[in-house]
């Protein structure tokens, strides 16, 4: 499984529209991804999965330079939600080419409706939108942002999301690891037991809380406010990455994010709002902000350093965390193998 930062042939949004729960905010929304989608063609293609290709087709050409139209492809595909990375295909690479990774997605453990979202990978290839081989896992629940590859053989996950209720029980934790390394070709597993979000559905998913970086680094959240209710799990979480080494037994270059200032909704719960949740791409790193320039300022600076030679672009997500998303999460990125 080749890490984010491998050069890559295009992105995937899965469009919000009206019958999606984005409906009463669908304007706000809709300007996030125009927003995105504007900052992903000016480096590679962008693939819009929607029921309404010539509705987004509109909205594109209204923001988009004609030059930048012609690297957008479309997938008609009825939707339930919007989150790619999580009902997206899974790519690896192998020597007869690309195998694209068709797991279940069953609405992060049965929370939510996700029939038309568990049909989009395979809506994909019967329109032959990617280049790849086929691989139907679909009697194993895997979420794209439930897992990390450094790209060398390693994947970073979380205890609390793949041994969370209604995903892949009565599997034991062994019994994952192993359909994980044969499904993956991995080497080996870095389980994380500690880290969560307020506000989080996914059962702590890796890519809100720490992320493979290029050069053996891990960029993850850090608390340093005892009072906020994350500060004991990130510290643990922060002492329980500092035991961790490299396949080469190093341990790896760590860079803490700063807590993004707590957002919340109109009934007062707390929304998942994470620097973590930032989307690599060719030439550029585009990195949610929540409206807080002095805690937006701070997490570019420690982002520079992972990614010294990408353009870093901060896009407002403070609408997709209002659905308990951010920039990651509504993103997934396809190698440079799988272009047509």
């Amino acid at each position: 499984m080749p890490a984010e930062w491998h050069k890559q042939s295009a992105v995937q949004l899965t469009w919000p529209h009206a019958g999606t729960d984005w409906r009463s905010t669908l304007n706000d929304v809709t300007r996030c991804y125009l927003e995105m989608a504007r900052a992903i063609v000016e480096y590679e293609r962008l693939i819009v999965v929607t029921p309404e290709p010539i509705h987004v087709r509109q909205l594109l050409g209204g923001v988009l330079p004609a030059k930048n139209l012609q690297h957008v492809s479309y997938c008609k595909a009825p939707t339930n939600d919007t989150w790619a990375r999580d009902h997206g295909f899974i790519t690896l690479l192998t020597p007869d080419g690309p195998h694209l990774l068709d797991f279940k997605f069953n609405g992060w453990g049965e929370k939510f409706p996700s029939k038309l979202d568990n049909c989009i990978c395979r809506r994909m290839a019967e329109q032959h939108i990617l280049k790849g081989h086929y691989e139907r896992h679909l009697d194993f629940v895997l979420e794209g942002g439930s897992i990390e590859s450094d790209g060398k053989g390693t994947i970073l996950t979380t205890s609390h999301c793949l041994l969370a209720p209604h995903r892949n029980q009565p599997l034991t934790q062994a019994q994952i690891e192993a359909r994980l390394l044969a499904s993956l070709h991995a080497e080996r597993i870095l389980w994380l037991d500690h880290g969560y979000l307020a506000g989080d559905d996914t059962d702590s998913h890796i890519d809100t809380l720490a992320r493979f970086c290029p050069d053996d680094t891990i960029a993850y959240v850090q608390s340093l406010d005892q009072s906020d209710e994350h500060y004991d799990e990130l510290h643990r979480m922060e002492a329980q990455l500092q035991t961790f080494c490299t396949l080469e037994g190093k341990p790896y270059r760590l860079i803490p994010l700063p807590m993004a200032k707590a957002i919340f909704d109109k009934d007062g719960s707390r929304l998942p709002a994470t620097y973590a949740n930032f989307l690599i791409i060719n030439g550029a790193v585009l990195m949610p902000t929540y409206g807080d320039p002095a805690t937006d300022a701070k997490a570019e600076e420690q982002l520079r350093k992972a990614f010294p030679h990408r353009d870093i672009i901060g896009i407002d997500c403070r609408t997709l965390i209002t659905q308990h998303g951010s920039l990651h999460c509504c993103t997934m990125q396809f190698p440079k193998e799988n272009e047509e």
